[in-house]
């Protein structure tokens, strides 16, 4: 099964008001194995880029003022994005930005059905508990110290390993490696028995001596623990 993990930069929080998405980044899972395909873009906003936007993840009005506009660089990111799910943290929000950018530029939006919300599965896994991107990796021990300001292709990354730890990839592989090595020791055996010579079987048969000996011990006990309650014959 392929899965697209992506995450998004913006000069904002809502693309109704005017913000715009200025990154994309995002993996390519396949059995909830990392392929090492991804797809990275920045884009120009064709708007100012607001102070507090900026200081989340460092994308200044001058280094994206070189950059394409979305409608550019769109058939591009639809053809790795194929039909596959996606799946993003708050999702509803990444999925906002992206389908906002599919409308301006006359493309038909992506269905939420196809939406997977790390977010979603968190909540249920640890209810009450903390669910941003950050205390979830200090959950599962993934390690972030790289991460200084917010990318969209760094932070699609480490979602890719919490998605993994969120559906148990480590215990599923964990799993299949059990079976095969219980198959490799099945192999095994049924080689070691094919090739395991026949031997007949061996008689263990007092000789006469030794039941004449035998019987003159018995004779010598006075009172044996196995004729207690016996009837004479």
């Amino acid at each position: 099964m392929r899965e697209i993990i992506f995450d998004t930069e913006t000069t904002g929080f809502d693309p109704a008001t005017g913000d715009r998405m200025v990154e994309i980044g995002c993996i390519e899972l396949f059995n909830r194995v990392p392929t090492g395909r991804t797809f990275h873009a920045y884009y120009n906003p064709q708007r100012p880029m607001p102070a507090a936007a900026e200081a989340v993840h460092g994308l200044s009005d001058i280094f994206l003022s070189d950059k394409p506009h979305f409608a550019h660089g769109v058939e591009e990111l639809l053809a790795f994005l194929e039909d596959s799910m996606l799946v993003a943290h708050n999702a509803r929000f990444d999925f906002g930005f992206l389908n906002h950018e599919l409308r301006l530029c006359g493309r038909p939006e992506i269905s939420l059905d196809r939406m997977i919300d790390t977010v979603a599965i968190a909540r249920q896994l640890h209810p009450g508990a903390k669910h941003s991107l950050d205390a979830l990796c200090t959950r599962y021990g993934i390690d972030r110290s790289h991460r200084v300001k917010h990318g969209a292709l760094l932070d699609a990354e480490l979602l890719a390993q919490l998605y993994i730890e969120l559906t148990g990839g480590r215990q599923i592989g964990l799993g299949l490696a059990q079976e095969e090595a219980k198959e490799t020791v099945r192999v095994e055996l049924v080689e070691t028995a094919m090739v395991r010579p026949v031997r007949p079987a061996r008689v263990f048969a007092a000789s006469a001596e030794e039941l004449e000996r035998h019987a003159a011990f018995i004779a010598t006990l006075a009172n044996p623990l196995w004729l207690e309650g016996a009837q004479p014959g």
